[in-house]
């Protein structure tokens, strides 16, 4: 069975934003790297005051706002109504956002792809910058 990737970041972005801890990812090789750059996003996103940490305020906010993004994304690729995506809703969804979004035809969206499905208002899963896939390519 083949790992779907964009699953996979979002399944570490709603366990990054849960926030047991926040500063896990350093220096914990590629994985760690990706994590910081959660983190990062975290922080810049919801970080109201500026100090480098979430308060439990900021932290209750990131975990609101995710539970919306995901309520979101499941209500729009949820194609049988019951609430979760099956893993055929997983790889409908994967599908048509690489048809719609993968202009060099490659089957995975690049960092530019990437930002411009951000831009027309695709919610994707992961940090919005993109990052070096495991197979050395953009993802």
């Amino acid at each position: 069975m083949k790992t779907n990737t964009k699953t996979n970041t979002l399944i570490l972005a709603i366990a990054a934003l849960s926030l047991p801890s926040l500063s896990f990812a350093k220096d914990h090789g590629k994985k760690g790297k990706h994590c910081e750059k959660i983190r990062e996003h975290i922080l810049e996103k919801f970080d109201a005051d500026g100090d480098g940490e979430l308060s439990e305020e900021e932290r209750e906010a990131a975990k609101a706002a995710m539970k919306e993004r995901k309520e979101a994304f499941i209500a729009k690729y949820d194609t049988d109504g019951d609430g979760e995506l099956s893993e055929d809703e997983k790889q409908a969804a994967k599908d048509l956002i690489i048809a719609q979004y993968d202009t060099d035809g490659d089957g995975k969206l690049s960092r530019d792809e990437r930002q411009v499905a951000r831009e027309a208002g695709e919610d994707l899963p992961g940090p919005p910058r993109g990052r070096k896939g495991p197979r050395g390519g953009d993802e």
